[in-house]
């Protein structure tokens, strides 16, 4: 199925930008909506978004031309390492990132392969 390649292009690139800086408590900076600006590979489009809950949770929100992919999953950061669980097609896939810069309004992961993925914070309305 064509929206099953989406959904893990999505996850792939949300393992992209999950990565922080030493010394601050990146699980705590990272909480809200961020929206894609940037990636290296291939993937969702530049107005996906994700977004990290207090509690540990992750929606991803993602459109495809008219279809819209909403999918669920968790993560967990240890350091300057974010793990990503992401919940497609029945099945869920876990893939460690590592936070190369996490601002107020911006965040930048890197993969397990060395690519980079690079959000940007959506204000609260």
């Amino acid at each position: 199925m064509k929206w099953s390649r989406f959904a893990l292009a999505g996850f792939l690139v949300l393992g992209l930008a999950l990565v922080g800086t030493a010394g601050t408590d990146n699980s705590k900076k990272i909480v809200g909506l961020w929206e894609l600006s940037k990636t290296e590979d291939k993937g969702p489009p530049p107005w996906t978004t994700v977004q990290f809950t207090k509690d540990g949770k992750l929606k991803l929100h993602m459109k495809f031309g008219d279809k819209e992919f909403d999918l669920d999953g968790s993560y967990k950061v240890n350091g300057a390492k974010v793990s990503i669980t992401i919940e497609f097609g029945g099945k869920s896939k876990t893939e460690m990132n590592t936070i190369e810069t996490l601002t107020a309004d911006r965040l930048v992961l890197k993969d397990e392969k060395g690519k980079s993925t690079e959000f940007k914070r959506l204000k609260k309305k």
